[in-house]
């Protein structure tokens, strides 16, 4: 019987069949100390590229683990080329939002300067950080590019026109979102979420000049930052994305489930 798979780790080295890699201190500590991980358990391991593989614990010291590569379990998949460009807010707000846009499969991370963004330094270690662990737990097999923030209008400035630009228009002159993506083909896109004060009024000019911007709403009531950027990606995700996709692990809850029409599950 297969051993259960103890961790599912994000290691930034090729796997290959018969590859040994130590872990990094904060990865060897979870295992040793949180996980209580034994030489012989299961670990499931991913690097962006190459797949994700099935290796086992070889050998444990005080703070060191290794691990060996055996076989691997499931073929690259990246997630849709969908970014997120986003205005920091505090440290547990961008937090938060970081690690829900990893799990909605965001592909890139963009943090840009606005006139009204309050937050004038991002942790990038901090945020990196976060989305190895969501990319971890959520079973994607990448982490999203994670960008050094920019100013809005050198970002616009250097825009390419095939990247659909979704802009959460606070000002209303969008159409409600469901209604402004049904029409749109599947492609390179982007949401941009303001800061909390929302645009001044020459970013909003410049926004709107971008032939490949789509002003959108996102209903009535007023939302948080964090709020507008999660709401956003899912909607994106549903049209553009990945959204009709059956969850990674559909295949084992679809396995203790009665098939419709077999006999077996009939009544009488």
């Amino acid at each position: 019987m297969a051993k259960k798979i103890k961790a599912r780790l994000f290691v930034e080295v090729p796997l290959a069949a018969g590859t040994a890699l130590w872990l990094g201190e904060s990865q060897a500590h979870q295992l040793i100390h949180t996980l209580r991980s034994r030489e012989g358990d299961a670990v499931s391991v991913f690097n962006g590229t190459d797949g994700e593989w099935l290796a086992h614990a070889t050998l444990i010291k005080k703070k060191q683990v290794q691990l060996s590569v055996e076989s691997m379990r499931a073929p690259q998949k990246n997630a849709p080329d969908i970014w997120l460009v986003f205005a920091p807010v505090k440290n547990e707000k961008i937090d938060f939002m970081v690690k829900r846009a990893v799990e909605l499969g965001v592909s890139a991370l963009l943090p840009v300067i606005t006139r009204h963004t309050i937050v004038s330094r991002v942790n990038m270690e901090r945020l990196y950080a976060n989305a190895i662990e969501a990319a971890e737990q959520c079973g994607r097999m990448d982490v999203p590019a994670l960008h050094e923030p920019q100013t809005l209008d050198r970002v616009l400035g250097a825009w390419s026109a095939s990247r659909m630009l979704i802009h959460a228009d606070e000002s209303g002159r969008g159409l409600p979102i469901h209604r402004a993506l049904a029409t749109q083909v599947r492609g390179p896109a982007a949401v941009l979420i303001g800061p909390e004060g929302g645009f001044a009024g020459e970013e909003r000019r410049m926004i709107a000049l971008l032939s490949a911007t789509i002003p959108v709403s996102l209903g009535p009531r007023i939302l948080r930052a964090e709020t507008a950027a999660l709401a956003a990606l899912a909607h994106a995700q549903a049209w553009l994305g990945d959204g009709d996709e059956l969850p990674c692990h559909a295949a084992f809850i679809a396995a203790s489930l009665p098939i419709e029409g077999d006999p077996a599950t009939r009544a009488g």
